[in-house]
């Protein structure tokens, strides 16, 4: 039996999409979601049949093994990946109908993206590898990307070159990127795990505080259960499926 979309995902318009859906709707939802790749002869099935509701605001931790497809399933929810098989509706937009033109504008002016490396572009100074991720690269967006350095600690290095900051303040440069349009989802996938202990607490400790602030979802992919404890649910994967979804944990002692 196929499952109808809710009405509201029918006059979605990613260009001109300025508010969440509905606290009652889903945020992102997975309908029977399946990622394939060929492999030799054969496949290799990295998700099959995911269904999956999250919801704004929130904090969603994704946890498995090596090769479970939870890396898979973060990049498949935010529209990096295509699915094979079933649907993914994030915002009210239903990402299989979108062109890639659609899509890469949703994404840039609603999603924010940090990832295990901090992909910054080493002849850009600090400053101007956040206002990389501005929709509009005006005077405004300068002082956006000037403000949201100045919140992450980073005002006094905004003129430095990627090899002349530490570990940390390059993957705080990457965070501030992830703000600058002020997204209403965040996506994270593995942010910490190139970092220290101290350094990679203080960058969930921003993503977190950014995402009271604004009612944001946080959805992190990590090996490390302490990253993603105090999550509000966590979903594990298995061998491509969702095993199972965890109700909330305390977050640890420090």
């Amino acid at each position: 039996m196929t499952e109808t979309a809710p009405s509201w995902l029918a006059a979605a318009d990613p260009r001109g999409l300025r508010r969440p859906p509905p606290p009652a709707t889903p945020a992102v939802l997975a309908l029977d979601v399946g990622l394939a790749y060929r492999e030799g002869a054969g496949q290799c099935r990295a998700l099959d049949g995911v269904r999956l509701a999250l919801r704004a605001p929130g904090f969603v931790g994704i946890a498995g093994p090596s090769g479970s497809g939870k890396s898979s399933l973060l990049y498949v929810l935010a529209g990096l990946k295509r699915p094979t098989s079933g649907r993914v509706l994030a915002l009210g937009c239903d990402l299989g109908r979108l062109s890639a033109t659609e899509r890469c504008a949703l994404r840039r002016r609603h999603f924010g993206f940090v990832f295990q490396q901090p992909f910054l572009v080493h002849y850009l100074t600090a400053a101007e590898n956040v206002l990389v991720g501005a929709v509009r690269p005006d005077r405004a967006a300068r002082r956006r990307a000037e403000a949201t350095l100045s919140r992450l600690g980073l005002q006094r290095f905004a003129g430095r070159l990627p090899h002349e900051l530490s570990g940390g303040q390059r993957q705080r440069v990457a965070a501030a990127r992830a703000l600058m349009n002020e997204p209403a989802l965040l996506f994270a996938d593995e942010p910490t795990a190139s970092l220290d202990h101290a350094s990679g607490a203080e960058l969930m400790g921003l993503l977190h505080e950014y995402r009271q602030a604004r009612g944001a979802l946080l959805a992190v992919v990590s090996h490390d259960e302490t990253v993603i404890a105090g999550a509000d649910a966590v979903v594990r994967m298995w061998d491509g499926r969702l095993r199972a979804i965890e109700a909330a944990t305390p977050p640890p002692e420090i």
